[in-house]
């Protein structure tokens, strides 16, 4: 394939490959936590770190990487102090980061807003050497926490009281929690874009969870929808001239269309299934039934 001959597609497709990974791996948990919109709110954070590192002429991915991470992590305490809402929270990253990286990014000699558009809404062709070593690095991280550490995470995102109770420590979790998701936001900018991120964190979640009925199988499908998708919004987008992110988060939509169509015919004969186990448990010991364990993440 004359694809693979190119090696800015190679770099492409290689990030493709880890954002697909590791969007997917962090979006499972913050939709246990109903906390689906964070990347955005981190995303346009990370444009502040863009915009300075444009400004300071050092590498744009390690600068809003920076500070994304101490973005999360002032969100999360606002959220774990109470100080104030977790609306009003979400808002000030969302219009201070776009804000702040739109002013830096114009106060560079040669800065215009142009040079955010490829980080906004990706780009395949500017995807670096150092790029890739830098997202190699990130993902890495990101997987060795959210694959390590999944049995205490998931207690953390389900009940925070009762993970508690147990001795875990909530909030080291939470804040890890937090920047993990920075990290991934930063991961996926240059195939995805900041604007679009927040997207493939949760979409093949949800997409999963239509078939899925445990936890692990919802990771691991997961993790195999955004990976399918991002590899394969990825070439469409070299064959036919399409912005990448917008692709993949079409892609991943179509997905989630499909397989909810086809988890609604596996839904009812489940129930049948569960309704029938349950008529011959009554039989066989009149005025009782069966529990069922059928509980989806």
């Amino acid at each position: 394939m004359d694809i693979l001959q190119l090696a800015f597609m190679q770099r492409s497709l290689l990030a493709a490959v880890l954002v697909g990974i590791t969007a997917p791996a962090v979006g499972i948990y913050l939709v246990q936590r109903r906390q689906a919109l964070m990347g955005d709110g981190i995303g346009h954070v990370a444009m502040t770190g863009v915009g300075l590192g444009f400004l300071l002429n050092t590498s744009p991915v390690w600068m809003a990487t920076a500070v994304a991470v101490v973005g999360s992590v002032a969100m999360e305490l606002i959220r774990a102090y109470g100080k104030t809402r977790g609306d009003l929270a979400l808002a000030l990253l969302f219009y201070g980061g776009m804000a702040g990286g739109v002013l830096l990014i114009n106060l560079t000699p040669t800065g215009s807003n142009a040079n955010l558009s490829s980080f906004l809404f990706g780009s395949l062709t500017t995807v670096s050497p150092e790029d890739v070593t830098a997202i190699s690095v990130l993902a890495g991280f990101v997987v060795l926490v959210t694959v390590g550490l999944r049995r205490q995470l998931f207690a953390v995102s389900q009940d925070e009281d009762f993970a508690r109770v147990t001795g875990l420590p909530v909030r080291f979790l939470n804040l890890l929690i937090a920047v993990t998701a920075a990290v991934t936001v930063t991961v996926a900018m240059r195939v995805v874009g900041l604007l679009l991120v927040s997207a493939l964190m949760v979409v093949p979640v949800a997409a999963a969870q239509q078939l899925s009925r445990s936890f692990r199988a919802t990771f691991v499908l997961a993790v195999l929808i955004g990976s399918g998708v991002t590899l394969t919004g990825t070439v469409t987008s070299y064959y036919q001239d399409v912005p990448p992110g917008a692709t993949i988060v079409l892609l991943a939509i179509g997905v989630f269309i499909v397989l909810t169509a086809l988890a609604a015919p596996l839904a009812r004969r489940r129930a049948r299934a569960a309704e029938a186990a349950a008529r011959a448990c009554d039989a066989a010991v009149p005025g009782t039934r069966r529990p069922t364990d059928d509980v989806k993440v």
